[in-house]
Formats: structure tokens, sequence, C-alpha cells
């Protein structure tokens, strides 16, 4: 196998004979959104992409994308290397049996800790996808999150976001409903907040980690946590803010 035989150039996290997990970089698309792809716009994993199987023809063989990051999202992501497999893993997704707990910066002060159930309504059109909240209907989005610091000069707080359901755009959503938008969020966010925030911090993405996934291996059936360090950008900023992550 030559040396440009590789399935991605994420770092990855863990890669065993059917799954392979990747560190995903802000800015690298989980998987391309239209056969018309920008070819200087970097995907997760290598290779030409079917809409359909959800899977990546990589130089290194086929690779079957299990679920999804935004684009301005950092995390763990994870894919199958064989087709079986993938119809495990996603049946783990469907059956709510995967654990995900996200880092997010926020603006403001929340609770110690509580939990979001929301109605999400998605729309697409002209390219683009936005996520609303409609008052009045049944949940069908949930999250519980935990306030791990908050640094009172910039009023922006640390949570850790165990992420019940997986709707587009639903962190960020969640949370700008109750005024607290994440930082850097460049479509639901305070605009004014993301400016001075880029002056004074640097902070020049979306403060969204996918910190952690925790599920059956579709193989073994031993219980498997998979932890994406912070990034080395938000690792600066919430080291300035004085936040520890564990």
């Amino acid at each position: 196998m030559s040396e440009a035989a590789v399935h991605t150039h994420c770092p990855i996290l863990h890669q065993d004979r059917f799954i392979i997990v990747v560190n995903k970089p802000a800015g690298v698309l989980s998987h391309p959104n239209s056969a018309k792809i920008d070819p200087k716009i970097r995907c997760a994993f290598e290779g030409r992409y079917d809409l359909d199987e959800k899977c990546f023809d990589s130089p290194a063989g086929k690779v079957w994308l299990i679920h999804r990051l935004d684009q301005d999202t950092s995390g763990v992501l994870l894919a199958a290397l064989d087709e079986r497999t993938a119809e495990k893993c996603r049946a783990l997704f469907e059956a709510d049996a995967v654990k995900k707990h996200y880092l997010a910066i926020v603006r403001g002060h929340p609770p110690a800790k509580d939990t979001w159930l929301d109605h999400l309504s998605i729309s697409r059109g002209a390219g683009r996808v936005r996520t609303t909240v409609l008052k009045g209907r049944p949940a069908n989005a949930e999250l519980h999150y935990q306030l791990l610091g908050h640094h009172t000069e910039q009023r922006l707080s640390l949570i850790d976001i165990a992420l019940i359901t997986g709707r587009t755009h639903q962190i960020r959503v969640q949370a700008a409903s109750r005024q607290h938008p994440l930082a850097g969020d460049d479509v639901y966010g305070d605009f004014d907040m993301n400016r001075r925030l880029r002056q004074q911090l640097g902070l020049k993405r979306l403060a969204l980690h996918a910190r952690q996934l925790t599920f059956k291996h579709p193989a073994s059936g031993y219980s498997t946590t998979l932890v994406a360090p912070l990034p080395p950008d938000l690792a600066a900023v919430a080291e300035t803010l004085g936040f520890t992550v564990g």
C-alpha cells in the first residue's frame, strides 16, 4: 500500500479491523453536501462520496460514515470499514445507545445544570439549512448540561453537554433560544460578541467540540469510550479564560 493510500488525513483516535474514529477539525466537512463539492474544501475521509450509501471510496478502501458533525464543529467522528459493521453502528445511533458529550463556550451564566427540551423545525433552501424552535409543540430535541466554569469579566461559560437527540444545529439553536448563544456562532450567535472575542481572545471559530463518544463496539460488544482532546485554538481560549477541561 502506497503512502497516499489512506482513509483520512484527520488525526486518528482509534482504528481496528471494523471501525475508524477521527478527531475532525473545525472547517472540515463530515461529507460532501452534494456531488458538486468544491475540491478545495476538505472532508473527514478521502475519496469519492456516495450520498445514497453514505460511503467514501478512499484510496485505502471504503469507509462508511456513521454520523456527522457540523462543518464548524470539531471532535469525535465515527466511521465503519465494512458494510455489516456500518449497519450495526447505525442501529446503535437509531436506538439511542450512543452517549455523546460536547464542550461549548456560551454567552452568559446559565444555571449549574439543566435539561433543555424543545421542538425543532428544520428548513432547507437556497443551499442552506436553518433550524428554529417552535413553541407549543411536543419536544423532539433533548440535551442535558453541566456548568464547568464561568468568566465574569468576559461573561462566558464553559458547559459539558450530554446530547440525547441529534438534530441539525441542535445545540446551537437550543442555547441561542435561551439567550446563551455559542461563542463564534456566525448563524445563530451574538455577532458583536463574536467580533470582540476574535479581537480579544483570537477566537475565530465556533466554540463547540464533540469531546466523547461511548458505545458498544460492534464486533466485541465491549463498552468503548473515545475522547478527542480540545484542538489547540479552543484549548488556548479555555486556558485564557481559566476553564479547566478534565
